[in-house]
């Protein structure tokens, strides 16, 4: 492989990390707010890439816009899901079999009302972007991920502007440290966590808008993307969005390069070798290793 080659490849692996970043972060919010694992993440990726769909077929709206225009919609959408579902769950610091089973069955409700809806078939966003690259020099770069990056990149320092600037990203991240000392300071955990799970939804179904830019999907959509999620959060260390880029980042790495050696059919298992490899060798993330080396500094 020449220098070249390398360097296209490392741009489809940075642009590539950007996309899996903005489908990680929504279930990395949910998950520390309200330590939930969301196995509906794949359903809501689902929606989120059929609502661009019809904006674009039938309103002749841009997928862009339209992955933006789910944010406040999904947001909602995730909203009425905790008011009506999510908050008669018990609390607990662990995630519970009565939560992992509700959201295991919200995901296979939605997918089977995207088989009513939309049926088996592939469908596919074309746009003249579909096919299209930008050349600097021998590095090229495709239009549609290019696009797709800077959305999410935006995306992302719009969160941690919020995170860092607003009183709902200080409650949230009081939450993520110390629950009971953020009851104890006057912090409302219950419209915390109803905002935080709406926000996470929403991250979800923009996600999935951005990614039916690039793929065809069915109502499985979703599966394969929840897998990879799972890798990143857990490379990241389930409650940091700094490591949700750099879990990210190492997925994409491995996955990009590897098909130098490996078949493309073995992308699945490229992840669940990660997701081993990262709950027995580093099951606190990349940030826990990096809390351990300023601790020893």
């Amino acid at each position: 492989m020449n220098t070249v080659d390398f360097l296209n490849l490392l741009v489809s692996a940075i642009l590539l990390a950007g996309v899996y970043a903005a489908m990680s972060v929504g279930m990395t919010i949910i998950y520390g707010v309200m330590k939930i694992v969301n196995l509906a993440h794949a359903g809501i990726l689902m929606l989120g890439a059929y609502f661009v769909y019809e904006l674009f077929t039938r309103a002749h709206i841009d997928p862009l816009l339209g992955a933006i225009l789910a944010f406040p919609i999904f947001f909602l959408f995730g909203v009425a899901l905790h008011w009506l579902l999510i908050r008669r769950i018990p609390r607990s610091d662990v995630p519970t079999l009565s939560s992992l089973l509700l959201l295991f069955g919200l995901w296979l409700v939605l997918q089977n009302l995207g088989y009513l809806i939309w049926g088996n078939s592939d469908h596919a966003i074309l746009t003249p972007r579909t096919f299209s690259t930008i050349h600097a020099g021998p590095i090229v770069f495709p239009t549609v991920r290019l696009m797709v990056f800077a959305a999410t990149v935006v995306s992302l320092a719009a969160l941690e502007f919020v995170l860092h600037k607003t009183w709902f990203g200080r409650s949230v991240r009081s939450l993520m440290q110390n629950p009971d000392s953020s009851r104890i300071v006057g912090v409302d955990v219950e419209r915390t966590a109803r905002i935080a799970f709406g926000v996470g939804i929403a991250f979800a179904a923009t996600a999935g808008g951005l990614l039916a830019m690039m793929y065809s999907f069915t109502p499985d959509f979703g599966g394969s993307f929840l897998l990879r999620a799972f890798v990143i959060i857990v490379l990241g260390g389930l409650e940091s969005f700094a490591g949700v880029a750099i879990g990210s980042l190492i997925l994409a790495l491995v996955e990009t390069f590897s098909i130098l050696f490996i078949p493309s059919g073995y992308q699945a298992a490229i992840s669940f070798s990660l997701l081993v490899l990262a709950l027995v060798v580093l099951p606190e993330g990349v940030a826990g290793l990096w809390n351990k080396r300023k601790r020893w500094t």
